[in-house]
């Protein structure tokens, strides 16, 4: 996924123009960086303190999408289909 599509989902996503907050667009931003995070955990495989945040950012993430997912189902499906995750 490149930088153009999620700047794309994050001005599809926004509730407002200056929206960095919500829920969907915290969960685009944590996607961004987990697969960044991912790419360097491995090929440094003993650096244990970004595994760390990487799990770290995961399992926020997954809360976000449970919020949303109970309380926003077809905003979640929507994020779901354009981030690409859970296929």
């Amino acid at each position: 996924m490149s930088k153009e599509n999620l700047g794309d989902l994050r001005s599809q996503f926004r509730t407002s123009p200056s929206d960095v907050g919500s829920v969907e667009v915290q969960i685009i931003d944590l996607t961004t960086k987990i697969k960044d995070l991912s790419k360097h955990v491995q090929s440094h495989k003993k650096d244990h303190s970004s595994q760390l945040g990487l799990l770290k950012m995961v399992n926020r993430r997954k809360r976000f999408l449970k919020y949303l997912k109970n309380n926003k189902f077809e905003v979640y499906k929507n994020l779901i289909d354009g981030l690409g995750l859970r296929k």
